[in-house]
């Protein structure tokens, strides 16, 4: 199992719509991440930046490489576009981080 984290930006005055959206998140979208290989994904604000900061499990044989090409993904991002910082193809800014310690 592999975990991942990594940081988004959500915009000033949409902490609220963006929770709401992601309570309502598309059953063909989690379904899409869980065959991806996608599990125990959380992510949490920190309110003071409106910065985003996800983690997320990968089972060993993940394609979670392939979820960008996905439409039901690219549909997700158009949704989310106008609340959070966007790439020009609607993909979530994102920066990927590095675990510096773990424990169990």
């Amino acid at each position: 199992m592999q975990k991942i984290a990594f940081l988004m930006k959500l915009k000033p005055g949409f902490e609220e719509e963006y929770k709401k959206r992601h309570d309502e998140i598309w059953p063909e979208l989690s379904a899409a991440l869980t065959e991806a290989g996608v599990s125990d994904y959380s992510i949490y604000l920190d309110r003071t930046t409106g910065v985003l900061f996800a983690v997320q499990k990968l089972t060993e044989n993940n394609t979670a490489d392939g979820l960008p090409q996905l439409p039901i993904v690219k549909k997700w991002w158009a949704y989310m576009a106008d609340i959070m910082d966007t790439n020009p193809d609607n993909s979530p800014v994102s920066t990927s981080l590095e675990c510096v310690f773990h424990m169990d």
